[in-house]
């Protein structure tokens, strides 16, 4: 059955946060990409699909849509992280590829004058499975990507990121066939929470360096009504966001989000709201993206200051639907490449060094294989999303809602414990890279065995912390309401 067209005007689950380093702001050389995923009520697995090739007329279909799609000859081998809920999430998964193309997206407020008839369910999940099985650079997932909507139509408005080393694009599309492409410049930096954020187009851009567009893109818009240009045959003053986008799109959870991201990016400089990207007026790195993942909104140490146990994830960058937090450090080499991971919300969770090279997802991270997961990913039952301590993530759910209990309470302990682990990180990466880099030359197996056994134990790490962290919160909580009832003895 076919998924009715929703138009996401409210703001539920609408609080994704995505960030882009071009190259030359960027601290490591290379393009960086940071990404909180919002989704109330998804539980986190990851999996690694296999290189593969595969017999002449084989088709692929997603449960979410109707179209057929004509499988390659041969796809990439991916890392996925899955979002997995009752009810199933269409538009959550994110992906690396083993050329090092990324794929995270931010789902955006809904679009007017895009109910189009000929689209009759399209794909809408599919798409970043599609991207990340057959992308060899971001160039050419943005291809890719537009050549699926064209043909097949999509169902949402979204915006998704596709990066790799050296480029980093932003592919926005609304329901129906209509999309719009940017890259965003190599001495530039982007952040987007819900919105649209691509504006005026170089239509004259024809060799592609900066833009793709949809051919109907123009035509639609005057053919709706939104569009009129200012002199006929003349579309410079074409605004794509403003034009397919304008209910519901400052809703405070965008507002409130982006003034507090480009803040942080700008040194506390004003950026006005739908910027799609801005000159870096520095360069950033690893510590500079995580605080901005980690930030909450603005008011929340007057709130405190009310109520010691008041929550901070309100209206901020790492929110109350906040499921996984990840920074995407590029490498030169793409098993090199760190996914460095942090769930469920990154203020109360150390972001863990995760290679791309990895042949094996460390232990406890994974409860259903890749193809088991993708056939039921839309019929998740009740009971695998009850509590089971043989998968990491449900330590880290139980910290996080421990945390929640008194935030300020713990987090004095959990703040300097996260610090000690990530500093050791720091410490202990830099050699492992250059061994695995010289292996990568002569011995790539035992290369990817050496990134695979370190992710791995520090995985482990992660989640052997988190448990004890839970442990000593409750322990503490308990000490404290002891020695109270005791001094009133």
């Amino acid at each position: 059955m076919s998924p009715k067209y929703v138009a996401w005007a409210d703001d539920s689950g609408m609080n994704c946060s995505t960030i882009i380093i071009g190259k030359k702001a960027s601290a490591t050389g290379l393009v960086l990409v940071a990404h909180n995923e919002d989704d109330p009520g998804c539980f986190v697995q990851s999996h690694l699909v296999p290189h593969a090739r595969h017999e002449a007329g084989e088709t692929l279909t997603f449960a979410d849509g109707n179209a057929v799609i004509p499988q390659v000859e041969e796809t990439l081998g991916y890392y996925w992280s899955e979002f997995r809920a009752l009810h199933g999430e269409p538009f959550a998964d994110a992906f690396i590829n083993e050329c090092g193309v990324s794929v995270v997206s931010n789902g955006c407020v809904g679009t007017r004058g895009t109910e189009d008839g000929s689209v009759t369910g399209g794909i809408g999940y599919g798409l970043r499975h599609l991207i990340a099985q057959r992308s060899r650079s971001a160039r050419e997932g943005v291809e890719i990507a537009a050549a699926l909507v064209e043909e097949f139509g999509y169902y949402s408005t979204r915006s998704y990121t596709i990066a790799d080393k050296d480029e980093a694009w932003v592919f926005q599309v609304i329901v129906g066939h209509n999309f719009v492409a940017q890259r965003v410049g190599d001495d530039e930096v982007f952040y987007i929470p819900n919105w649209l954020t691509i504006r005026n187009i170089d239509f004259s851009d024809t060799a592609h360096k900066k833009f793709y567009w949809s051919k109907n893109l123009v035509s639609f818009a005057m053919d709706k009504g939104l569009y009129t240009p200012v002199k006929a045959g003349d579309y410079s003053d074409f605004d794509f966001s403003t034009i397919y986008q304008v209910e519901g799109a400052y809703i405070p959870s965008n507002t409130l989000r982006s003034d507090l991201a480009w803040r942080q990016l700008t040194d506390g400089g004003s950026v006005p709201h739908r910027t799609f990207s801005i000159k870096a007026p520095k360069t950033y790195g690893m510590a500079e993206l995580k605080a901005i993942l980690r930030s909450h909104y603005d008011g929340h140490d007057e709130d405190l200051k009310t109520d010691p146990a008041m929550s901070p994830h309100r209206y901020g960058i790492c929110r109350d639907t906040t499921v996984e937090s990840v920074i995407i450090q590029f490498a030169e080499k793409a098993p090199l490449t760190c996914l460095w991971r942090s769930f469920p919300r990154p203020c109360i969770s150390p972001f863990v060094p995760w290679y791309v090279g990895l042949t094996r997802i460390p232990e406890g991270y994974e409860w259903l294989d890749a193809r088991p997961s993708l056939a039921s990913h839309f019929a998740v039952g009740q009971g695998e999303l009850r509590r089971n301590d043989n998968y990491a993530y449900w330590a880290f759910h139980m910290l996080q809602n421990i945390m929640e209990l008194n935030y300020q309470e713990g987090e004095t302990l959990v703040h300097s414990q996260i610090a000690a682990l990530e500093e050791g990180w720091d410490r202990t990466k830099p050699a492992l890279d250059a061994a695995a880099a010289a292996l990568l030359e002569h011995d790539p197996d035992a290369a990817r065995e050496l990134l695979t056994d370190y992710t791995c134990a520090q995985a482990q790490k992660a989640w052997q912390w988190a448990r004890q962290c839970a442990q000593d919160l409750v322990d503490a909580k308990d000490k404290a309401n002891m020695n109270f009832w005791r001094s009133k003895l």
